[in-house]
């Protein structure tokens, strides 16, 4: 391996730190960088450390974790690899959305770039994975859509479900038992914070839906 090339587990450390900033503005900590991982935080703070001698992210002892602009173009270039291997599981080996996550951690180290690049051309190019998250083209532009969480969202108004996160498979399919995918036509019709649901109407029926599941739940109107 040279100088240039990155570890797996490299790769997956700069991934994770973009994904967590890619729906939330809330600075990254080592200790939270540690719970995503799932690792120790002497763990995760000397990787950091290595990352940072590398000029892939910078970092201030006790605050926050950013990617370099090398260390962004090598997460995107993952994110693409990772997002693009589950649709592919998906669309033609017929996994659930709750299934794919683990499988596409092993997947996305294994192949090349240009499996990458046929595969999305076999697949149409798709502009968003099974969870909405959108697929960093070949010259790794990503385009979000202008979405808010369900929890914030105003009610009575028509909305359309266009991501879900995927940070939990048992969340997953609670959200598919409640009949919310992608697309899903919804509307909020209550809030009760002291109860911690909030009622919605999906399909012509109405349900009690939990905040820490509509908190998971992006949507457009």
């Amino acid at each position: 391996m040279t100088e240039d090339q990155l570890t797996a587990s490299t790769e997956d450390y700069l991934k994770v730190i973009w994904s967590s900033k890619e729906w939330t503005d809330t600075p990254l900590t080592t200790n939270e960088l540690a719970a995503r991982m799932g690792f120790a935080p002497s763990t995760v703070s000397e990787a950091v450390k290595k990352l940072t001698d590398r000029g892939l992210v910078t970092h201030r002892p006790y605050g926050t974790i950013d990617l370099t602009d090398t260390g962004t173009a090598a997460a995107i270039q993952m994110v693409r690899r990772h997002r693009l291997v589950e649709t592919f599981l998906v669309d033609y080996l017929e996994y659930k959305w709750h299934e794919v996550h683990t499988e596409a951690e092993i997947l996305e180290h294994a192949v090349s770039d240009v499996f990458i690049d046929r595969l999305a051309a076999k697949l149409g190019h798709p502009s968003r994975d099974p969870h909405g998250d959108p697929i960093p083209d070949h010259t790794g532009r990503v385009r979000h859509p202008p979405a808010i969480r369900l929890n914030h969202a105003p009610l009575n108004q028509p909305l359309e479900v266009v991501r879900v996160s995927d940070t939990s498979p048992e969340l997953l399919k609670y959200l598919h038992a409640c009949r919310i995918e992608l697309d899903t036509s919804v509307s909020v019709l209550d809030r009760n914070v002291a109860a911690g649901v909030i009622t919605i109407e999906v399909h012509g029926q109405t349900s009690d839906l939990s905040i820490v599941a509509a908190d998971a739940v992006w949507v457009t109107n």
